[in-house]
Formats: structure tokens, sequence, C-alpha cells
């Protein structure tokens, strides 16, 4: 007879506990016997996906995790690299999504609370919060309930733990209507130190549970965010934790004092799976077991069992080993902070947890069985995309109606461009989201530099409350920006004019064959002058319409964004954390969906020098409607991605700086004629004023982009000319999600995120904003809004040979980015992209005056575009406040 049909469990308490037959069996193959209750349990939240990644870990090996500023990668609890001069930043993203579709309140709030604790078990004081979060149709009652409860949850916890939220994505699609998505990123500058780690040491070393009680809320979480939504979740309410922001601050602030004291070992903080998790993963890792006793854990509720211990994730707590005879010293500093400190378990020699209940053991299992020697599932994958991918990438603009340099016809109706830009503006995902970031407190700490909506990617000073060995962190005079002196929503830095050298360290050195790390060393006076500020700038970002439609290539445009997005404030991409969320990967076409994108974000690393220092991954999110129908989200791999800033003095935001300051695109080529005649359009002050005329080439010489040939790099070949496929443009406008979304030219991505950077740092570049959903038409529009000064577009286009107007104002593209410079800097500007980047730039035009609209025209002096600022701010910052208030 086989194990199962021998159980003491039903079929349905087997399942009940997301273990299948075949994973019983192991169980009890490994056990030497049936398990028992709390054993039962222990194993179905530690082998759920959620904590032990049994379909993703073989995919996960394919990761970068070493480089030269990489201190702690993949294993830990967070990722902590090296800034150099004494600074260390650990930072790491999460989700709880599961719990948000729930109880949205305290999904959010407690996925913000866990987050917190990976940053500050390793010895990080947590400095920044980001969010990425998606959404069905904003129109929909259900899904503005979900929204304002995540957004209430996220504030609540960070406003009042006083952790600012600096930054982050908001998406809204009909895919993601049963199944929202929360991650949660979080920073923190190392303040110990040591970095603390996770595994035990020291044989007879005391084991401490501190922090909050241990009650019933939280049951089986790690399980619930393993396995489908159905209409049946919300009887699931127990497994969403509720969490104490006021508790964590007291947790934060004792543990840090703890670590100081070097009394210790070890930490844990109790996430997922509780104190099961906790007592296993540390035991694993040092490669020793824990012995733990219940009946010494401060309970909440009374008359609970070994099973509702093991499994519960009540919030605030930790797990310390500590040195032996110095247990009372970390006890008394816990106390003084008003928290519950006990020695409840010890580390011991045999490698198991075995965990006592009123003198009896309640449960005995080897620590790896749990923790790392895992079931590992290696999924077939399909031989080519499947059906859905095949068909929408057949789709072409060519289906689409004819487009005039007026407008198009959409359904028998004539929408002109100016109607089309302002439908965009007005759509959530691209609108302004001041309505989520003014909930948040944004400048507690007094370290954010550039507020939400400032910039494409969040800045904040390093500025360590505890003495350290950085020069740049002491006596220093503070930016006013830094202090938030300026408080609109444009807030960017004033660019400095004095010049930096900037030391390049390659990112891998090789040795004997192999990739090692080497160490990064002091930032050197021209990368820091004196006076100089350091800061890092952090970002989360995921287009998933994209990876739906090419999950390959999908996948390398969202790190490429993300790095770009930091380029364009002048940081230096440094590290990845990922959060990949997916639906079921027991179905070849999520399978498919997750490998591809792995290995698409693994090439794009690599491509970037920026390595993954861990993440999360979070599968089967899939809503099963009443009648079993399962509905899997888009595949959505969210990038983290954190870089450095010298001096904050050299930074920038995505709003024009002055009236009479030239725009450029950069990775955008133009055409040049057989004789090497100039063909770009001079945008001079001595040919054009701020209302002046099209210039016109003396010369029939056709200088537009010939997209019908499909303009490529002159390094890989990749096509890099705009493309309406997977855009925002064709979902929203037309309904239609199909065609092959932008591929990336990483030879050509790192030379123009350089000179972005370069630029910056120069004191050059004033403004600087990527092109991403929209295209150049919404990034143009963003600048005008977020500076309130209308601008002047001359494109290279003759409107007698061009189709697809809707393809050059509306198609995204990556390697592209908008900037502004000065008139003053024109000359040394450009002789500097003709040297770097030479025919993949373009000069477009000037920005204007407050009262100017946005105004953009062909070659031939048709407009296009001529919107007012006050038709663009109101449908860009009132569109979720029009749909809030209309439900």
């Amino acid at each position: 007879m086989s194990p199962i049909s021998e159980s003491p469990f039903s079929p349905q308490q087997i399942a009940t506990e997301r273990l299948t037959p075949e994973e019983y069996e192991e169980i009890v193959q490994r056990l030497g016997r049936h398990p028992n209750k709390a054993e039962l349990g222990m194993f179905g939240v530690m082998w759920s996906e959620h904590c032990c990644y049994k379909n993703s870990r073989p995919l996960l090996k394919q990761f970068p995790t070493e480089g030269d500023r990489i201190l702690v990668g993949p294993g830990e609890n967070a990722g902590v690299v090296d800034l150099g001069d004494g600074l260390q930043l650990a930072f790491k993203i999460e989700s709880h999504n599961h719990p948000s579709a729930v109880e949205p309140f305290q999904g959010a709030a407690t996925g913000v609370g866990g987050i917190l604790r990976d940053i500050f078990t390793m010895g990080a004081r947590p400095i920044a919060l980001l969010n990425s979060l998606r959404f069905g149709n904003l129109d929909d009652a259900k899904t503005q309930r979900l929204f304002k409860g995540v957004v209430s949850g996220i504030s609540h916890y960070g406003n009042c733990i006083g952790v600012p939220t600096v930054g982050g994505e908001v998406y809204f699609d009909p895919a993601y209507s049963g199944n929202p998505l929360v991650n949660v990123m979080a920073l923190g500058l190392m303040e110990t130190q040591e970095i603390v780690k996770s595994g035990a040491s020291g044989i007879g070393n005391p084991v401490l549970y501190v922090g909050s009680t241990t009650g019933r809320d939280g049951m089986g979480g790690a399980s619930f965010a393993s396995a489908e939504l159905t209409d049946k979740s919300m009887d699931d309410r127990p497994a969403v934790q509720v969490g104490d922001p006021f508790l964590e601050k007291s947790l934060i602030e004792a543990c840090l004092e703890a670590f100081k004291t070097g009394a210790v070992v070890a930490a844990q903080d109790m996430g997922a799976a509780g104190i099961t998790c906790s007592t296993s993963e540390m035991a694993a890792k040092g490669g020793v077991g824990i012995e733990f006793d219940l009946d010494k854990v401060p309970v909440r509720e009374s008359g609970m069992i070994p099973y509702e211990y093991l499994l519960s994730e009540s919030q605030e707590r930790m797990l310390f080993v500590a040195q032996k005879g110095r247990e009372q010293e970390l006890i008394d500093i816990f106390h003084r902070w008003g928290l519950h400190a006990v020695v409840a378990g010890t580390v011991i020699e045999e490698p198991i947890v075995r965990i006592l209940f009123k003198g009896e053991i309640a449960a005995e299992i080897t620590a790896t069985a749990l923790a790392d020697n895992t079931p590992i599932y290696h999924r077939e994958l399909l031989t080519e995309p499947p059906e859905y991918a095949k068909k929408a990438w057949k789709w072409t603009a060519d289906s689409l109606p004819q487009s005039t340099v007026t407008g198009i016809e959409i359904n028998g109706n004539v929408q002109t461009w100016n109607q089309i830009l302002l439908t965009l503006l007005d759509t959530p995902t691209i609108a302004s989201k001041r309505w989520v970031y003014r909930q948040y407190d944004h400048q507690v700490q007094n370290n954010t530099v550039v507020l939400p909506g400032g910039a494409d990617a969040a800045v904040v000073r390093l500025r360590p409350l505890e003495p350290c060995h950085s020069s740049l962190a002491n006596g220093l005079e503070v930016h006013p920006l830094a202090k938030g002196d300026l408080l609109r929503e444009n807030a960017v830095s004033l660019a400095s004019e004095s010049k930096q050298e900037e030391e390049v360290i390659p990112l891998f050195t090789k040795a004997q064959g192999r990739e090692t790390p080497k160490l990064s060393p002091p930032l050197s006076k021209e990368e820091a002058p004196q006076g100089a500020i350091p800061g890092v700038a952090a970002t989360v970002d995921c287009n998933s319409r994209y990876v739906y439609l090419d999950p390959y290539e999908g996948a390398k445009a969202v790190v490429a964004e993300a790095a770009r997005n930091l380029s364009c404030v002048g940081a230096e991409p440094l590290a990845v954390t990922d959060n990949l969320n997916f639906g079921s990967p027991e179905k070849p076409i999520g399978y498919w969906q997750l490998a591809s994108a792995c290995r698409g974000i693994a090439d794009a690393c690599r491509e970037l020098g920026t390595p993954v220092t861990g993440g999360n991954v979070s599968l089967y999110n899939e809503t099963v409607d009443a009648e079993g129908n399962p509905q899997p989200i888009y595949p959505t791999p969210v990038i983290g991605m954190v870089g450095l800033i010298p001096d904050l003095k050299k930074i920038s935001g995505q709003a024009w700086l002055k009236k009479g300051d030239l725009i450029y695109v950069l990775g955008m080529g133009r055409h040049d004629t057989d004789d090497d005649t100039d063909t770009r359009i001079n945008l001079g002050e001595s040919s054009l004023s701020e209302n002046s005329q099209a210039h016109d080439t003396d010369d029939d010489t056709d200088t537009r982009i010939n997209l019908g040939e499909s303009l490529l790099s002159e390094s890989s070949k990749i096509e890099t000319s705009p493309t309406l496929g997977g855009s925002e443009y064709l979902a929203a406008i037309h309904g239609i999600v199909a065609g092959k979304p932008p591929r990336i030219d990483f030879e050509l991505e790192r030379k123009v995120q350089s000179v972005c950077r370069d630029g910056i740092r120069q004191g050059w570049v004033g403004s600087a904003h990527d092109c991403a959903e929209g295209g150049i038409a919404i990034a143009l529009a963003e600048s005008c809004i977020s500076a309130k000064m209308g601008a002047e577009i001359h494109l290279s286009f003759n409107s007698a040979n061009v189709s697809r107007w809707d393809e050059i104002l509306f198609g995204e593209m990556g390697n592209c980015i908008v900037v502004s410079v000065a008139p003053k800097n024109q000359e040394i500007w450009e002789t500097y992209l003709q040297e770097h980047l030479t025919k993949m730039w373009q000069k477009i035009g000037l920005v204007c005056c407050a009262e100017s609209p946005l105004r953009v025209v062909s070659a031939d002096n048709q407009v296009l575009i001529e919107v007012s600022m006050g038709d663009m701010g109101d449908r860009f910052y009132n569109a979720i406040e029009r749909r809030i208030a209309s439900v």
C-alpha cells in the first residue's frame, strides 16, 4: 500500500496544506514515518513556492550575482552593495499580492512591515520605500475598493513608522482585475560594523524570541500566497496578517541597538511561515540544529496548539541567536523599548529542528528538509512560442486605419492628434499618480531630494545617523534640495557648472577564467569633490504588456528601462532586486513565460553590469472564476534597481529648467545624405524664435527617419525606430494588445545612458526623461507639465512622406531619452554627442514660456499637435481623481 493510503490524514487534509500526494510520500520517506499535524503544516508552508521556489529555483540560477560592489547576494534577508567610502546599502523587494486581494489595507500594510524587517535584520536603518502596484480597470467599483485599500495600507504603515515612500509605479489593466499586485521595495543604510547574517552557530548558544506576541493571525500565509485566488478566497482572511507600525518602529531601534553590542550571532525575521521558517532556515544555513520551546513564546491568544504556533505569521517578531552568557544584555534592551524578549531555544549539534510543547516533542524534522533540500520541479519548456504569441506577432500597424497629418479615423469618428494626446494623458496608467503619493509621507527623515513625480527615479541623500568612516557624510553643507526646501512636484537639482571627472570601474574582473568580485575603492575627489553629498537613486519598473507579448524581449526591456530611469537622474546603475509575479508554472504557457522572462532578465543584467542581489517569486497569480476557469495576470517581472550618485548637486529631473533651452532626443537616429550634408534641423537662436516656423531645407533632401526600411543602429542592426506593438496607444485608443514590443540594442543603450549621465554630471543637461508609455509625444508633454512651460518641437519628417504619424508620435522604443540643454552649452554638448553617439541623436526643439503650448510641427510646417498647458495639466493631474469621484 502507498504511504498516503495509510496516512492518518485524508487526501483533502493533505491538499489543504498545499501538498501533492507525491510530496506527502516524499515526506514519509524522509521522516521514516507519517508526520503529525504540526509537522505536516511545517512541510506545507516550507515546501510552498513562496518559501522554497520549487518551480523557479532552477531558472534563478542563471542570474548574475557577483560584482565589484556586491557585498551580500541572494540567500540572505536582503542584498547589500558597497557604495564606497564606508557606505553600504541594503535593499530588497517583496510581494504581498494575495493578502492584498483579500484584505487590501492590512495586506498592503504588512507587506511594508515585512520588507522593512528584511532590511533592518541585516543591520541597516531603513531610509526609503518604493512600491509597484497593479490593479484592474479603475472605472470598476471593486478595483477602486482594492486601490483605495492598498494605498491606505501602504501610507498607514510607512507614515507611522517614519520611513518615506519616495517613488514607485501604478498600472491599471483588466488583466489584474481579480488579482492585484502589491510589490514593495525598501532601502537601508548599514549602521552596524558587521553585516548581520542569518546562519545560526555556536553549540549551546541561546535562541531568543523578540518583538511582538504570537496569535492566530496570518495562519499559513505562505501556502495561501502559493495558490490561485478563487471565489472562496475571502474565507482565507485569517491568512492575512495584522500589523502594528508603532511596535515595529520600536523593534527597529531595539534591533539596531542590540546588533551594535556584538552579542547577536545571527538574526532572522519571522515573516512567511513564522517560527517554522526562522528556526529551520537559521539552522540549515549554519549547519546546526535548533531546539525551540513553544511554551516560552509570548502569546496574545489562549489555547493555541503547536500547529498554530508554528504556522502563525503574526507580525513584528524576530529570532536571534545570542552569545551564551550575554542573553540578558539583549533582553534588557528589548524590555527598555517595551518589547518582549525571552530565551526560547538553544543551538544544538544535531542538524534538526526540534519543537517542544508542554514538555514533549511536538515536531522533529531535519532542518535542510525544510529549508533547502526541498522538492525542485524541472518543468518541460515549450519548444516554440504558444499560439497567443504567434498570433500577436503577426499584427502590423498596416491593419490600423490610415492616419493623416491632422489625425486618424476610429470607428467612424476622426480624432485629432491633440485629442489622442489628451486621451493618453487621461489614461490612469500614464496620468499623474499624485492622488497616490500625496497620501504618503515622502519627506520624513529629511533626505528626499527629488519628490515623487519629479523625475524618472527617486533620489535620496545618504546621511548616516551613526558615525561612520565616510568622509562624505560628516560636516558637509546640505544641498537646498536635500533639505526639502523646494516642495513643488518637479523639484530638481540646480545644475552645477563645475566639471567632474568620472573614474570608470569595470563591473567584473577576470581571474582564472571566472568572474570574481573586487572591493570598491573610496570615492575619488573627482567623483565626490569637496562639499559633495552622496546620494542613492532607486526605481521599480515593469511594462507587463511587453512581457506578455514577448517574455524574453519584454523582460530585457524592463531591465533596460530601470537602468535608463536611474541614468536620467545622473545615477550609475549598480544592482537589481527582482519580484517575479507570474501565473501558474504548472501550465505550459505560464512556465514558458516565466522561463523566457528569467532568461531575458539574466541576459539584460549581464549586458548592463547590474547583478541580482535577491528578490521574491510570486506565482499562481490567477483568478479562478465560479466556473473554474483560471485567468492569469500578465507576466510581471518587476525590477527594482539602485544607483549611485556621487554628488547630489549633479542630478536632473524631468521638468524643463529654463525658457530657451534646447531639446534633444538621444538614441533616435537621423538620416544623413550621401554627400554628408548635415540634415539635422538647426534650432539655434539664429534660425528659430519662440514662435518660429519650421526650418525648411533649401534643397529637397529628405530628412525623415525612414520607418518603412526600419532605422537600424550601426552596431547590432537591431531596429531602433518607434513601434506601436504593445504600446499604450494601441491598447488605450484602439483596444488592441498585439504586435512585437520594442527590442533593446544594448550597445546603443549603454552609450545613450552613459552620455546622459555624463551630460548631467558635467552640468550640460538640465532635464532628462525617458520615452516610455505613450512615446515621444507623452514624454514631451510630461516634461512640459512638470515644468509648467511649453515647447516648440520640429520633427524631421515631411508630411507627404509619412503614412503613420501615430507611430512617430506615440510609438514606443527603448534606448531613447529626451533632454534639455542651455544654449551656452550647445557647442560643447553637440561635440560630445557627435563623438559618443555619432548619428543616434537629434536636436528637435526649444523650451518656451509658461503661456506657450506644446506645439509639434512637421518638417514642412504642418501642425501636428498644439495643446495648451491648462488642457494637458487638467487631463494629467485629475484623471485618477475624476474616476474615483464618479463611482
